[in-house]
């Protein structure tokens, strides 16, 4: 199958990355800029997908596109928060996908992990759907690679419902990666440097948070989809929806459990770092019980006054070292006695 896969292009307009008519029976092919304008609902169903920030786009959603006004200000808008809102017999929908490598770049992708907003409207005869330059979904991809090839969905809520499993697919190796670091931190806290393992901590709890905070309203927007009285998501489409939800709801209790973990993680290595402490302190402590004796002796004796014994007797010398070792091996037994050492 992988080697019947034909060869993709994107961008070759400004603004433009696809513009794809379906044929209803699971292939598309493509149209271009000039088609795209001159589109009416009765030419059949369309999917167009655009760079949302590219003076071009502005132009075609504002003037071309045959989009209610605030359909396309929220479009080209800069909010990226999940949402779904229902306006006339289509929804503006604004999700969250995860950014991939361009096509050219796959053999050394980036290492960093971002959720990319996409914008979209969505009507029973057409899918309109943005994303900012320089940024790639894999999700979309493989949707118009499965349509190029015959395989892909037929009808306008089959693709919405398509499009969202996907995004949500594609997070579940960065929830895994993200739990497998999870364990090797947890063994890291008792044999390696607890700076390394403090950074790398405050970063996967970083990261939890911040995938959270946009997989719960995603969440919420899917579900208002599911729920929507459109005639054009079939029962099928709904069903699809709610299996997306109960899978993001799984990923969130995921999300939720890796959080803890760092939570967990973190009270450990804070507790290793303080038994740490506590044991060179002791180890102070008696090092500085044991040379008290000698301290004390050699204050004594050094005082630069009248009066100090044994200044004229060569066997003074020799009696105060042994009284120093006698006093330090004194206090080297009660130490260990008391178990400081």
């Amino acid at each position: 199958m992988l080697e019947q896969l034909k060869t993709l292009s994107y961008g070759d307009e400004p603004g433009l990355r696809f513009a794809l008519k379906l044929d209803g029976q699971g292939g598309c092919s493509e149209l271009t800029m000039a088609q795209l304008c001159d589109w009416k609902p009765q030419d059949g169903i369309v999917w167009f997908h655009f760079e949302r920030d590219h003076p071009a786009t502005a132009e075609w959603v504002a003037k071309k596109g045959g989009l209610d006004p605030l359909v396309a200000e929220a479009l080209l808008a800069e909010d990226s928060r999940p949402r779904v809102e229902p306006v006339g017999d289509g929804l503006l929908i604004i999700l969250r996908g995860l950014c991939a490598a361009p096509p050219e770049e796959e053999e050394n992708p980036s290492e960093d992990i971002d959720l990319v907003p996409l914008h979209a409207w969505v009507d029973e005869r057409r899918l309109v759907t943005l994303r900012d330059s320089g940024h790639y979904i894999t999700a979309l991809r493989d949707i118009r690679l499965a349509l190029e090839n015959g395989i892909g969905p037929k009808q306008t809520g089959e693709l919405l419902a398509l499009v969202a499993d996907k995004l949500v697919r594609d997070l579940e190796p960065v929830l895994d990666e993200m739990d497998e670091e999870a364990d090797e931190l947890d063994e890291m806290i008792f044999q390696d440097d607890a700076g390394e393992v403090r950074q790398r901590l405050k970063l996967l709890r970083r990261r939890s948070v911040q995938l959270r905070r946009y997989l719960a309203p995603q969440r919420d927007a899917l579900n208002r989809i599911e729920h929507d009285d459109a005639d054009w998501l079939t029962e099928r489409d709904k069903l699809r929806f709610r299996e997306v939800i109960d899978k993001l709801m799984r990923f969130i209790e995921y999300l939720d459990s890796i959080r803890d973990r760092t939570a967990i993680l973190h009270d450990d290595l804070s507790t290793v770092i303080s038994e740490r402490i506590a044991r060179n302190s002791n180890r102070l402590s008696a090092l500085a019980a044991l040379l008290l004796p000698p301290s004390l002796v050699a204050g004594l004796f050094g005082m630069n006054v009248g009066g100090v014994p044994g200044v004229h007797e060569t066997w003074a010398f020799v009696v105060i070292v042994g009284f120093v070792a006698i006093t330090s091996a004194a206090t080297l037994l009660v130490l260990r006695r008391m178990h400081w050492l």
